[in-house]
């Protein structure tokens, strides 16, 4: 039996090598630091292991033996609509990225709250101004989705003293939350929340969830924290609630565009934090994503494509 050629397209990829080839031995591991580096490798590939951002249709074309993908990442837009990878089995890594995803959440809220970017706006010009400083213990945080993620930030906001409220159409109770709504009491949820986290996966049925109705149901002195998908809001609606402060402000890892044009607003309106889409990132992220790698090779290694768990369904 031929052994099987496998593609790790990442920044870390000597490192996912070296650790597969002793938890998944009996294939032939290539690294590539990026994808252009890496379409001179693809031709016999039978595996690609990469962020899924950075797997681009002239990657996935360039290996014809191509049969299963491992992405990196949680997210895997890109790929589920790239016409490239029909009929190639499809994995992502998921379950690790709560404490990251968690502690930006955290950083967006006291961040937006205090005022914090013009804490050091004035330390750079040397000016010396206070004011009250808004607690987060006593106010009330609804997360949109209800997941891995969304478990671990609301043990933190009640570690905050902070009321947690949840917004899920598959979970009526979950430990830590005061309350679940259903997506259709969204305005609900928003309307009492002094900050709402966008946590729920893209797709069809949450695209622009977050409208001119639900920014409008805010209370004027809350904040929008999106750390999910751009397209989760709408933009043009947010933009238009930031600049005539229906609600307070923003913390924004994510955009319908990325990286988010020069030209975007969003850069410059005093009321936002913008962060590079980061909230999935870790100094560790390769050891935390190595274990659901490896996982899933040895199963491929055993059984191929067919005997891989928690595939994806790219209907």
């Amino acid at each position: 039996m031929q052994i099987p050629q496998v593609l790790i397209v990442d920044s870390e990829a000597d490192f996912y090598a070296a650790a597969l080839r002793k938890a998944a031995a009996g294939a032939e591991y290539l690294t590539a630091a990026s994808p252009e580096a890496a379409l001179s490798l693809a031709t016999g590939a039978q595996v690609i292991i990469g962020l899924a951002p950075r797997l681009t249709s002239e990657l996935l074309r360039a290996a014809p033996r191509l049969e299963w993908v491992q992405a990196l990442t949680t997210g895997v837009d890109n790929l589920l609509a790239d016409p490239a990878l029909s009929g190639i089995a499809l994995t992502n890594a998921s379950g690790f990225h709560g404490p990251q995803m968690s502690e930006l959440a955290i950083l967006m809220m006291l961040s937006c709250a205090r005022n914090f970017p013009q804490m050091l706006n004035n330390q750079r010009q040397a000016t010396w101004q206070r004011w009250q400083q808004p607690l987060l213990r006593g106010k009330t945080v609804c997360l949109v989705g209800i997941g891995a993620i969304s478990e671990t930030l609301a043990g933190m906001c009640n570690a905050f003293g902070m009321r947690v409220t949840g917004v899920s159409d598959g979970r009526s109770a979950v430990p830590g939350f005061a309350a679940i709504y259903t997506r259709a009491a969204l305005s609900q949820a928003a309307a009492e929340a002094d900050f709402l986290v966008i946590l729920t996966p893209y797709s069809e049925k949450t695209h622009h969830i977050i409208n001119a109705g639900i920014l409008a149901a805010m209370p004027r002195h809350a904040f929008l924290i999106n750390l999910s998908r751009g397209g989760c809001v709408d933009e043009e609606a947010l933009l238009a609630a930031l600049q005539d402060t229906t609600i307070a402000g923003a913390g924004l890892d994510v955009f319908a565009t990325e990286p988010l044009p020069e030209s975007s607003p969003f850069w410059t309106l005093p009321n936002v934090i913008v962060t590079p889409h980061i909230g999935g990132f870790s100094d560790v992220y390769a050891q935390q994503a190595l274990p659901r790698v490896a996982a899933h090779m040895v199963e491929y290694l055993r059984g191929g494509t067919a005997a891989l768990t928690n595939r994806l369904d790219r209907s």
